[in-house]
């Protein structure tokens, strides 16, 4: 599946906008057959956008199950003799669509795209109704997981991870006109060899007997410099301008669907010629070392929730350039896609991680606490997550595998890893992966309960990335202490040969709260703890990144632990600095506070 884009034989039409809306209290709109005709006792509501932070009432906040969502639209008139399709960017965490009371797909998965065919079922000129059945629910076979628990006020959803579970429609929807022979993917790999540069292609295509394959690659400035024939094939470029990190260069690989002279189908992809490897305990990026500098990161804006907004991505990204960041990981699920094409064009190097986030029962939402419940049986986390956890790589995979951002595959965040289930579990994932892309390194982000000679699944790992958190959930306020077993946890991880990244470190911090002597939630702490572990982490030449949690506190589920969310930003939620953003921009720009 490709993406939506306007090109010379494609067209698209965005869906955004106000939505009826309706939540299923009673989970009676299927068997009602809400689809069949106008959603009765709806509100409007806008898509994309999370709906639980536009109400008032926290009945409607909280709300698990089917939510519903339902618009009219008049398709094209000139979209006569074409392929016509939806696609769907995100509806979290699975959703059915109809179309005029016909379904024309489902799927599993909150936070990657699906499309359907609509030829069959619409028209142009025709105004027709979709109608979207998105779930929130979730359960240990979904991804993440989680659970329905009773209670004496009712049924309540339980999960694990340390954000807010958010729901909607939160990205764009998409209707689409493309020529009924079309093409269907596109995958680019490239190389470097001195000045010059390599692009490889392999194109797919729909109902394309007798047709060929004709690719055009042009600069920034829309000059030809290669051109090739062939559903697969290889370009070169003499004197390359390769795709760096801060320093980002696209070139536009046009690939057509030709019969003879005539183009048949037209689609444009953005290309960043680079290479990544993994060579001992050096991460390389065009044969040179990187070190990673930057945060984790969350979807999560006041008021929209995971909507994607461009407004507030160019904020985010103007204030990772102020701060000095070279890098993100998109935890803990793949962002937008909007996304990740600004972070090409911006030379962000992005760890993409998929939504494998709560797969261990030894923590919830980031506190210590076991839940009482096995993570992995044939109960808990089994066969079928395991089916749905490798789709979701595959997908992830397919979406994002031409990004010259993406340098390393994230297959979870703090799974269980010490025990011969989780070994047992990680393994054939790891395969998957590689399987999908064998271009980039693969690795998952291991918690402190798996220390160094207890872990059983960073074996299979290119990188090891460690979440660590010496200082706050382990000798808090006791940074002397923190500083040993920091050190010494950290040579054994440097022991292991590979590059180490820590993809979180961090404290929770109220903004304003300042404390002499230091002490926890004071920006004062946040900055000595911060200090604590850059100063173990230049003392490892195996250490190769350092990914400060988080870059903005966020919304997570209430708790005593959680006051109004995750206060472990370098920014606060409405994205003002904290003393430890100056702190970061200095040692990562060298430059003034």
């Amino acid at each position: 599946m490709l993406r939506t884009q306007d090109s010379a034989t494609r067209e698209r039409k965005n869906l955004s906008g106000l939505w009826d809306f309706r939540l299923d209290r009673d989970g009676e709109g299927r068997n009602q057959r809400w689809f069949d005709g106008p959603l009765t006792g709806a509100r409007k509501m806008p898509v994309p956008a999370s709906f639980n932070d536009l109400v008032t009432d926290r009945e409607t906040r909280e709300f698990f199950g089917d939510i519903w969502y339902q618009t009219t639209v008049r398709v094209p008139r000139g979209w006569a003799d074409q392929r016509i399709t939806l696609q769907v960017e995100s509806a979290t965490h699975r959703a059915t669509v109809w179309v005029d009371g016909v379904e024309v797909a489902s799927h599993e998965g909150g936070y990657l795209p699906f499309e359907a065919d609509l030829t069959d079922v619409v028209a142009p000129g025709q105004l027709v109704r979709i109608t979207l059945c998105v779930n929130n629910s979730l359960s240990f076979q979904s991804v993440p997981p989680g659970v329905v628990e009773d209670s004496p006020a009712g049924p309540r959803l339980k999960y694990w991870h340390d954000f807010f579970n958010y729901a909607g429609i939160h990205r764009p929807m998409w209707l689409q006109s493309t020529p009924r022979a079309h093409l269907d993917d596109v995958t680019v790999v490239t190389g470097l060899d001195g000045a010059a540069g390599t692009v490889a292609w392999t194109a797919a295509a729909v109902d394309a007997d007798g047709l060929d394959v004709r690719v055009q690659l042009r600069d920034e400035d829309g000059a030809e410099v290669a051109s090739g024939t062939g559903p697969q094939g290889e370009l070169g470029i003499e004197q390359v301008r390769p795709w760096r990190p801060l320093d980002a260069y696209l070139y536009d690989l046009e690939v057509q669907l030709v019969d003879g002279d005539r183009v048949v189908d037209s689609f444009h992809q953005p290309v960043g010629v680079r290479t990544v490897e993994v060579r001992g305990t050096q991460f390389l990026i065009n044969g040179e070392p990187f070190y990673f500098k930057g945060f984790g990161m969350h979807e999560d804006h006041i008021t929209i929730g995971k909507q994607h907004c461009p407004a507030s991505m160019v904020r985010d990204f103007e204030l990772l350039g102020w701060i000095g960041a070279n890098s993100l990981r998109t935890s803990h699920y793949p962002y937008s896609e909007e996304f990740m094409d600004y972070a090409d064009r911006m030379g962000f190097v992005v760890i993409d991680e998929t939504p494998a986030v709560g797969m261990n029962m030894a923590i919830g939402g980031g506190i210590a606490g076991t839940q009482g419940y096995v993570t992995f049986s044939p109960e808990t986390i089994n066969d079928q997550t395991c089916e749905v956890h490798a789709q979701t790589i595959r997908e992830l995979v397919a979406r994002d595998k031409n990004h010259p951002c993406v340098v390393i595959w994230s297959i979870a965040n703090e799974p269980e890893s010490t025990t011969e289930a989780a070994e047992a579990y990680f393994r054939p994932l790891f395969d998957v992966a590689r399987a999908a892309d064998p271009t980039r390194p693969v690795g998952f982000v291991n918690v402190m309960l798996a220390p160094h000679g207890q872990c059983r699944v960073s074996q299979f790992a290119d990188v090891i990335m460690l979440n660590r958190y010496y200082g706050w959930y382990v000798h808090t306020d006791d940074l002397a202490n923190a500083e040993i077993a920091m050190r010494t946890e950290t040579a054994g991880w440097a022991s292991e040969g590979k590059p180490i990244i820590f993809t979180e470190y961090g404290a929770d911090t109220y903004a304003g709260l300042h404390q002499l002597p230091a002490a926890p939630w004071s920006e004062d702490y946040q900055v000595d703890y911060l200090d604590l572990q850059h100063k173990i982490f230049d003392e490892f030449d195996e250490v190769v990144g350092e990914q400060m949690w988080n870059f903005a506190d966020f919304a997570t589920t209430s708790g005593i632990m959680r006051v109004g969310g995750n206060k472990k930003g370098a920014f606060t939620r409405d994205r003002q600095p904290k003393a430890a953003a100056h702190q970061l921009r200095q040692r990562w720009t060298g430059g003034a506070g």
